[in-house]
């Protein structure tokens, strides 16, 4: 007996586009070509925990090293010693090599995005050489010198005005000698000159980046691309977009711990309580959702043209098909022996309808709840220690029985 054969369905598109295929958004730049020279750049693990690894010998290592060489990381010289600034040492132990480490994921992540265009056929196959070129000036933008020069400029400033941590200037600790923003350490010096500019420049350089994929998607946005507004991602076609300002979930989180250790030293040591913290780890967490959310507002233009559109297209064809439906099968105004029972005519009424309905929900920032929602909890996940030690324990056994019944 001969078997059938089940033949097998290629889903994999190829983009036949060595440009898009190797495109990178965070490659390139004044810190790249500093990485190439020193032989630290490349997205090999072990080249990235190198450089996290080097980040925190130079921001961290000499801060503990001066400051116990004044007897100012430990004791009771001074309130805030070296090893209780939770501020300093998640800045450099937790959210420094997080930046570094993010590198590759968010690569990665916008490499598809980029891909997803030729792959779902957005871009037609005459348009290719037009995408192509509006990827190469992106990376063209993205290596030039000028932008991370001024950057470094920008993280380098507040080192010649502010002497001290934020909410550090009312209280003695390891920066300074005497009471606050007096005369400098030598852990003090290499804090205000070295550690913070470096953490300060890689911070701007993910924002530099996050521009860089702002401006990209402007410009693919004034492209001809076949979008459908009937598209179940109810973003005609761009839903994956979302992913885009997901991929940058682990600065978001980075910068939470930050906030979060500035918080827990002024609880700790200034005085201040949760309540009067709120406002600030709120206020973070809205600002880091809009921040990622911005980018997509320029395809915002697009997706309302495309549904004002669709919705007098489709409602002009809804309205002609249920008039031929009416006609046919309520008002009868012509004998037939068919039987509605079965047939495709009520399908094709609630197929229609419901693509309309599609259009009508679709929206005009590609960006799905279940999106936002993350990007929420990571900017409140780093907030929730917070919340755990400053909560009093027979608050937190009331509120868990509350939960549980």
């Amino acid at each position: 007996m001969k078997t059938m054969e089940i033949p097998v369905i290629d889903t994999t598109v190829k983009t036949n586009s060595s440009i898009a295929e190797n495109f990178s958004l965070t490659g390139g730049g004044l810190l790249h070509w500093l990485l190439v020279r020193l032989g630290f750049a490349g997205d090999e693990r072990s080249l990235v925990a190198r450089r996290a690894l080097l980040a925190v010998l130079i921001t961290w290592l000499p801060l503990l090293v001066f400051s116990s060489m004044d007897l100012w990381a430990f004791g009771h010289q001074v309130k805030i010693q070296f090893f209780r600034d939770f501020a300093v040492n998640v800045r450099f132990l937790i959210a420094l090599p997080i930046l570094i480490f993010a590198e590759g994921g968010i690569d990665k992540r916008w490499r598809l995005i980029v891909l997803e265009f030729l792959r779902s056929n957005l871009v037609a196959d005459a348009d290719v050489p037009v995408f192509e070129a509006l990827l190469k000036k992106s990376e063209h933008l993205r290596d030039r010198i000028l932008p991370e020069f001024l950057a470094f400029v920008v993280a380098f400033l507040p080192s010649l005005f502010v002497k001290t941590e934020l909410l550090m200037s009312d209280s003695s600790n390891w920066h300074a000698t005497g009471s606050g923003a007096g005369q400098l350490t030598f852990a003090g010096w290499w804090f205000n000159f070295v550690s913070a500019p470096i953490f300060r420049f890689l911070l701007l350089r993910w924002i530099w980046r996050l521009c860089l994929a702002t401006l990209l998607l402007r410009s693919i946005a004034k492209m001809k691309l076949y979008l459908v507004a009937t598209h179940t991602d109810k973003a005609a076609g761009l839903g994956f977009l979302s992913q885009g300002a997901k991929a940058f979930s682990p600065i978001v989180f980075a910068c939470g711990t930050v906030i979060a250790a500035q918080v827990a030293n002024s609880i700790a040591y200034q005085g201040a309580t949760l309540s009067s913290m709120k406002f600030p780890m709120l206020a973070y967490g809205v600002l880091a959702i809009t921040i990622l959310v911005a980018p997509l507002l320029v395809v915002t233009p697009l997706l309302v043209k495309v549904k004002k559109e669709a919705l007098l297209e489709y409602g002009a064809l809804v309205t002609i098909h249920n008039q031929q439906f009416d006609q046919k099968w309520i008002q009868k105004g012509q004998s037939h022996d068919e039987v509605i029972l079965g047939h495709p005519d009520p399908s094709s009424l609630i197929d229609l309808g419901s693509s309309f309905s599609v259009i009508r929900k679709m929206g005009i920032i590609p960006i799905d709840q279940h999106t936002l929602v993350s990007l929420a909890r990571v900017a409140a996940l780093p907030m929730v220690p917070i919340v755990v030690f400053s909560t009093p324990v027979e608050d937190l056994i009331t509120l868990v029985i509350r939960m549980l019944g």
